[in-house]
């Protein structure tokens, strides 16, 4: 029989609660950032799927490479009955593992949206109506607590995400999935790798300007949500290589002097011309740093598999 059950562990206003605290604090301290989270309205996500095709934008398309040369050596070394995915969206990729894991008991995909869960459960249920599914409305990155299921447990957290992490919060979040291991689960990390700067920004600088588009939409999740006023017209794209800290940023920078009200939050906002809110990093790895930082959690690097122009990898690590 299939089964499907969601779960709720976020308050229902947790989601805008969550907006009006970043905007708050990201936008009267200096210099102004804002959290990547807030691209990903339905808008934002349909941009990203929009990305992830284009030329410039390699890290899914080699992440998908690996995951198909390597799921099989996957499951072999994880033999999971439980798969969890942090931040699962439409589980997309995903697909690739459950069909290496034939004695996979049970599928937990984690995400904040309700409907991305429900969408993505009755997809995957059509597909495998044995399948047993538990989702979880949870912040990943606020601690987790995981359904009953069988072990062993394959951990997945895929695309670079934690790529969008600074690294106090980096060493944060491993903490706390290492704590989810028991004997014999394990992790797996999709990073994206250092590589040329011009390769790197052209990846978050399309030609197309999907990726300017996707950037401003925060802007206008802002507008929608607290009131705002804010033009997105107001504001040109920009990313940009940290070679010290070696991670792309990306900025929106006023195109002029300008006020933004946000009555939700009785703020207003002044931006002088040239001025920008960090919107974006995305940190990428060496193999040395993805090890060091797996052992500084308790965990320990296991495996590593690369695709084949050695862009992006997939790193599976064991509790220690």
């Amino acid at each position: 029989m299939s089964q499907f059950e969601l779960t709720r562990t976020l308050p229902e206003d947790a989601t805008g609660a969550a907006l009006r605290a970043d905007v708050l604090h990201g936008l009267t301290r200096t210099p102004k950032i804002l959290p990547p989270k807030w691209f990903y309205d339905a808008r934002g996500s349909e941009l990203f799927e929009e990305i992830t095709r284009l030329d410039e934008y390699y890290p899914t398309r080699a992440e998908r490479e690996i995951l198909i040369a390597r799921a099989p050596m996957i499951a072999a070394a994880t033999r999971a009955s439980t798969l969890v995915e942090l931040g699962s969206g439409s589980s997309d990729k995903t697909r690739h593992l459950l069909d290496a894991l034939p004695g996979l008991h049970s599928y937990v995909p984690v995400d904040v949206s309700g409907s991305a869960l429900t969408g993505a459960a009755e997809a995957l249920l059509g597909e495998r109506p044995d399948l047993r599914i538990h989702a979880l409305i949870a912040d990943f990155t606020a601690g987790l607590v995981l359904p009953d299921t069988p072990g062993p447990r394959l951990v997945v957290f895929l695309g670079g995400t934690v790529g969008n992490l600074l690294p106090d919060e980096r060493s944060a979040f491993l903490t706390s999935v290492r704590a989810l291991l028991a004997p014999g689960d394990a992790l797996l990390l999709g990073t994206d790798l250092v590589k040329d700067e011009a390769v790197l920004v052209r990846a978050y600088d399309d030609e197309a300007g999907v990726t300017a588009e996707f950037n401003k939409n925060v802007l206008s999740v802002i507008n929608r949500e607290l009131g705002a006023d804010f033009d997105p017209a107001d504001f040109g794209h920009v990313a940009l290589w940290n070679a010290e800290q070696e991670w792309i940023e990306m900025r929106l920078r006023a195109r002029r002097a300008l006020t933004a009200k946000i009555p939700e939050l009785d703020l207003v906002v002044h931006f002088a011309a040239g001025e920008e809110v960090r919107t974006e990093v995305s940190a990428k790895f060496r193999q040395d740093g993805v090890r060091s930082e797996l052992a500084a959690a308790g965990m320990e690097l296991t495996h590593w598999w690369t695709d084949e122009a050695n862009r992006f990898a997939l790193s599976l690590a064991t509790a220690v």
